[in-house]
């Protein structure tokens, strides 16, 4: 079907290109250390939600939100990688730039499907981008943020978000299940609805209430992992 459908899907893709509000990426450090208590050295790896657009600085996006409910429990030095556009091949060459660490976030999946990745390219590089972040890197939890619901984005017009979002579902369960075998595997897991109140302006990335959920979420879930990520 997606061949049958190939003009109308690329006609569909160009307009919403020509169209779309292009959000910058917030301003704020991309580094620093807060907190008291044992330590623990956090990445967050991604693409443009995982870099906080839709929200005007970090204090507002993932990392401000994730770094403030830390900073009770931890001295947490972290590090942001993220940019827009990014696709999981990018996150491993961003990769070459992080140090020694003990949790990582992902945030990675929306541009490989908009590129309709093949579920064996996007499970060999995410499986690469895993074992690196565990075996070179150090990371004891692995935090994976799922692939937004982009069947159910108000912004994209059928049939186009009707393939997107079908291939992000086979996408999101092929990842699930290779990562499954993995002891540092933390999938998350949130009901975010497509509520415009959560939305940004642009109608496809995260609001700050939005960020506020998944940043919390993300903090609760590692502190479940306490036992497993401090030396």
């Amino acid at each position: 079907m997606r061949i049958l459908a190939a003009p109308v899907l690329l006609a569909q893709a160009l307009r919403l290109r020509r169209t779309a509000l292009i959000l910058p990426e917030p301003k704020g450090a991309r580094t620093g250390r807060i907190g008291a208590g044992p330590p623990l050295r956090l990445l967050i790896l991604g693409d443009s939600s995982g870099a906080g657009v839709g929200v005007d600085h970090q204090d507002d996006a993932l990392l401000g939100h994730l770094t403030r409910a830390l900073a009770t429990d931890y001295c947490l030095e972290w590090q942001l990688l993220a940019h827009t556009g990014a696709t999981s091949p990018h996150a491993l060459k961003m990769l070459d730039q992080a140090g020694p660490i003990d949790v990582a976030v992902i945030a990675l999946g929306v541009n490989d499907v908009t590129r309709l990745t093949s579920a064996s390219k996007w499970l060999a590089v995410q499986n690469t981008l895993f074992q690196r972040l565990r075996d070179q890197h150090g990371a004891r939890l692995i935090c994976v943020t799922p692939i937004p619901p982009m069947g159910e984005f108000p912004l994209l017009p059928n049939p186009l978000r009707w393939v997107l979002g079908r291939h992000a579902a086979r996408l999101q369960t092929a990842r699930h299940a290779l990562f499954a075998q993995y002891p540092e595997y933390c999938p998350l897991s949130f009901d975010l609805t497509m509520d415009p109140t959560l939305m940004a302006q642009d109608g496809f990335h995260p609001g700050a209430q939005a960020y506020r959920i998944w940043g919390e979420t993300t903090a609760q879930a590692i502190r479940a992992a306490r036992p497993f990520i401090l030396p």
